[in-house]
């Protein structure tokens, strides 16, 4: 398993200049879709009204995508490109520009144009209003059969394995704030699954609906074995996510599986042998000793991993502190508005002080002294 890694916060000489948007971009041979893709982003940026730059991660691509992003990189300062050295992925695409985005809200999206970004003011109002991530849902889908029927059906048992109650967990536009960006990991596969990484660490995670557009440009990535690449992806998610600091409860219910069948097929045969019957020959002699044995192997693994979690895990796995959210103030009405007024400014004037000097007290008469 690869190590857990985290983003680090960008430094206060960083964040002095930074920008309130961030949009992170993966492209891939989408040579096509780019000039398009880049004038509507920066619509969709415009129209939220707040500073923004643009990180579009090329993922190797060779077919003069790279050569365009220089060129409108260098017309554009808000735009910013990286490029792969080859194709690396979309989950270490989204990792490089994650690392490097500086914005308080995080937008993802594919390069494809099949994702419209005239909606990105929708996804940062949702974050002004309180959630931490919110996905994309792709109500209206213009893929093939091919392509939307293995997607509902992963889509629903992510759904029931992980909890998080998303409708679609494919679509890659996203939005997060900061914090969350910076707490979550991508790596291999786990794009598909940062709601779930950021629904285990407690971020609150909110759906909007998104409108998805048949593709103009390029051919599609991805083919039949993301569906595969998928499940075993959401078997590593869950080891890390549910189970990352109790391996002996993901390795205990297969050893349970196999243990308890196993016993119970040799408690039968002991019974027998004891009344006289032989059992040397039979096969289910052999199941039952590798069942047993299979199983006190899972259990061994359980504990190993205990033993690892206790001397490498570190605190900042084990919880998650959330940072204070700036909501505006209320609005007064006017009557109270100006009960208000009036008793901040009775508070606000000075009470006048007594001048007048004291009496003097009179002098003794000569001659006389104090009783005491």
């Amino acid at each position: 398993m690869l190590p857990v890694a985290t983003h680090a916060p960008p430094t206060a000489d960083a964040r002095a200049d930074a920008p309130a948007l961030t949009c992170v971009v993966p492209v891939y041979n989408e040579v096509g879709s780019i000039p398009e893709l880049h004038s509507q982003l920066t619509a969709g940026c415009l129209a939220c009204d707040r500073s923004y730059e643009l990180i579009v991660i090329d993922d190797g691509s060779d077919d003069g995508s790279a050569e365009l992003l220089d060129e409108l990189e260098a017309a554009d300062p808000h735009l910013i490109v990286l490029h792969f050295r080859r194709n690396f992925g979309k989950s270490p695409a989204l990792a490089a520009g994650f690392t490097r985005a500086r914005g308080e809200i995080v937008i993802t999206l594919d390069g494809d144009l099949q994702d419209d970004p005239a909606l990105i003011p929708a996804f940062v109002a949702k974050i002004d209003a309180g959630a931490d991530l919110v996905s994309g849902y792709k109500q209206r889908r213009h893929d093939p059969l091919g392509k939307t029927l293995p997607s509902k059906f992963f889509n629903a048992v992510v759904r029931r394995v992980s909890g998080i109650p998303l409708r679609d967990f494919n679509c890659g536009f996203k939005a997060y704030r900061a914090e969350c960006v910076r707490e979550i990991s991508v790596y291999g596969g786990f794009h598909r699954f940062l709601p779930v990484l950021a629904g285990n660490r407690g971020f609150r995670i909110e759906e909007l609906v998104v409108n998805h557009r048949a593709r103009k440009h390029g051919t599609s990535k991805y083919g039949l074995r993301r569906l595969v690449d998928g499940f075993l992806d959401l078997l590593t998610v869950l080891l890390v996510t549910r189970f990352r600091t109790r391996p002996l409860h993901f390795f205990s219910l297969p050893a349970a599986l196999l243990g308890i069948p196993g016993f119970l097929i040799l408690a039968y045969l002991s019974v027998i042998w004891a009344l006289g019957e032989p059992i040397g020959t039979r096969p289910l002699l052999t199941l039952g000793v590798l069942l047993v044995i299979t199983g006190v192997q899972l259990l061994g693994l359980g504990l190993l991993g205990e033993l690892l979690v206790r001397t490498t895990v570190q605190p900042s796995e084990i919880y998650s502190i959330r940072g204070p959210r700036r909501t505006p103030a209320p609005s007064l009405g006017p009557s109270l508005r100006s009960s208000l007024g009036s008793s901040l400014a009775a508070q606000a004037t000075p009470a006048i002080a007594d001048t007048t000097p004291p009496a003097p007290t009179p002098a003794p008469p000569p001659g006389t002294q104090e009783a005491r």
